[in-house]
């Protein structure tokens, strides 16, 4: 599988950019997958729910299914979080894998930059960033996509993954 990053601060741009990737990887015939990071404590369930309250009872894993999905989900409990190498493999395999987040992990990465978002550029220093896709212009050691160029960065995502 290929695996790439999109990585940025708050506000950068990175759920967008990643959307508008998988949309034109599946318009182009590949299969993806997504991984996304969140540094919150997020919860996919809500309470009151059946599988909410088979959780909070202490099930250690809870799969939910319906006819249009299903979901795993799995309490860490105190465990420590699993590295994105280990959830990359409890994926099924598919053409190419976009990761959210995950900024200090070792893959290959594009970072979103925003100017108005007040953070400073995450690439120097960071030789996974392999591009910077960004709104306004910048003098960077790297490539630079315009954030609306999905075209292009799918095209430099697809060179970069090239085995």
């Amino acid at each position: 599988m290929r695996v790439f990053g999109i990585t940025g601060w708050k506000n950068t741009g990175k759920t967008t950019l990643t959307e508008r990737l998988v949309k034109e990887f599946t318009r182009r015939g590949f299969t993806v997958s997504t991984v996304k990071h969140a540094h919150h404590a997020v919860d996919v369930d809500q309470p009151g729910t059946d599988s909410f309250r088979h959780r909070d009872a202490g099930a250690s894993q809870v799969l939910l299914a319906s006819a249009n999905r299903w979901a795993l989900m799995h309490e860490l409990r105190g465990a420590p979080e699993p590295d994105l190498d280990e959830l990359l493999s409890r994926l099924d395999p598919v053409d190419i894998v976009l990761v959210e987040g995950f900024k200090r992990a070792g893959h290959p990465k594009v970072e979103t930059y925003r100017q108005a978002a007040g953070q400073d550029l995450i690439a120097p220093g960071n030789a996974t960033i392999r591009a910077i896709a960004t709104d306004s212009p910048l003098d960077a050691d790297r490539p630079t996509f315009d954030l609306n160029d999905v075209a292009g960065i799918a095209d430099f995502i697809l060179k970069e993954t090239a085995s």
